[in-house]
């Protein structure tokens, strides 16, 4: 034990790197009060880091008497990098899953639509905003239509874009303005939008949506290109191959990575890019392993090199542990440490230092998860790294 220890010090004297060979590995760290999944959620399933550096999940399906699949929770918590410890905030005003969470310049959350708890019936179209600084949701004006597993996106003007409805008018999308807490509606799509689709917000600008469920409930390869200044949608190359619940990845070149989903036939292990200058979809390497509901998350650059961290998902019938990076200086994935946990329908945060949280989700066994887990990708990579003590290293853990 004191050998290990004494290599590990002498391997931080350099640069404070990890000793050669060293895989990254995943840690548990706190856990969250109750058990979810389908929680807070952003288009990358992220869940929400606030200006504070404290990380917000709220609400998704947890372990429930009701005799409905899915019971939407209310209840939220704030995780603490600083103590590793979830605790309790405010409560939503209505219980949900499938939801989105958006925050706002002003620091607030804005949390809309979603599946509700089984007293309710169907999609919500309601509303409400988190206050940070009281621990407490407010409700707010609703949106026009009902919404479930849509995305919402923050432009750069400040207003949120919501798209996708399982029922009325699958091609409407609509705006909120945080300064008069209303919703207006925008262009319409030119693909209907049930669901299941990404949407990435570019550098110039504009929000690229792309693959889901069409309108004829199958899932699809188009993809297109919202236009803020103007309000309308345009179409753009469609993807290679069709799917659902992928994940899109800005990356630090500006193209946009998508990995994995599953279209009408199979679990897809296949990754694009798009290109915002041309418009078009490339193939590029694709993933070791065929998943989706899994996390796609874009490390630090520098050091990092911008790589993109999936962890978990669904390959075939269950939730795997397996995790791996895109390199996208070379355009292929390697296998790094696996997750503590199997897990699908969880959330990925990058945190300060480099670390990704990755909290709750769906057990191989179909169970919800309440533990959440540590991936190291910072500068100190291989060491355990705490913001609150000024950047010194301070428990010394191969990861």
């Amino acid at each position: 034990m004191l050998g290990a220890r004494l290599a590990l010090f002498l391997c931080a004297a350099v640069l404070v790197q990890p000793c050669a060979g060293t895989p990254f590995q995943w840690e548990f760290t706190g856990s969250l009060n109750i058990p979810r999944a389908y929680h807070t959620a952003t288009n990358t399933n992220t869940a929400t880091m606030l200006s504070n550096g404290r990380v917000l999940v709220a609400g998704g399906a947890g372990p429930r008497p009701e005799t409905f699949p899915y019971p939407g929770l209310a209840s939220a918590e704030l995780y603490d990098q600083a103590t590793e410890n979830w605790t309790v905030t405010g409560s939503l005003n209505d219980g949900r899953l499938l939801h989105t969470a958006t925050l706002l310049f002003d620091g607030r959350v804005l949390v809309a639509g979603g599946w509700p708890d089984h007293t309710n019936h169907g999609p919500l179209s309601s509303a409400e905003l988190y206050n940070p600084a009281t621990g407490t949701w407010t409700r707010t004006i609703g949106m026009h239509v009902v919404r479930v597993d849509h995305t919402a996106t923050l432009l750069f003007n400040g207003r949120v874009l919501v798209v996708g409805t399982p029922r009325g008018d699958p091609n409407s999308a609509e705006l909120y303005d945080p300064a008069t807490e209303t919703w207006s509606f925008t262009g319409s799509t030119t693909t209907p939008r049930f669901g299941y689709h990404t949407a990435t917000l570019l550098p110039n600008g504009m929000v690229l949506v792309a693959g889901g469920y069409d309108g004829t409930n199958h899932i699809c390869a188009n993809a297109e290109l919202y236009d803020p200044a103007t309000g309308t949608w345009t179409a753009t190359g469609s993807l290679a191959t069709a799917r659902q619940d992928h994940t899109a990845t800005l990356l630090a070149n500006g193209k946009v990575l998508v990995a994995g989903g599953a279209n009408d036939t199979a679990i897809l292990a296949s990754a694009e890019l798009y290109d915002p200058a041309t418009g078009t979809w490339t193939p590029t390497g694709s993933l070791n392993v065929a998943r989706w509901e899994h996390t796609a998350t874009r490390l630090c650059d520098g050091t990092c090199d911008g790589e993109v961290l999936v962890a978990g998902g669904v390959s075939r019938e269950s939730s795997v542990a397996t995790a791996e990076l895109y390199n996208p200086a070379l355009g292929n994935w390697t296998v790094t440490g696996s997750l503590n946990n199997a897990r699908a329908l969880h959330t990925a945060t990058l945190l300060s230092g480099g670390f990704v949280l990755v909290a709750g989700g769906n057990s191989a066994g179909g169970g919800f998860l309440a533990s959440a887990e540590l991936y190291n990708a910072g500068p100190t990579k291989g060491f355990r790294y705490r913001p609150d003590t000024g950047g010194r290293i301070i428990d010394f853990r191969a990861r």
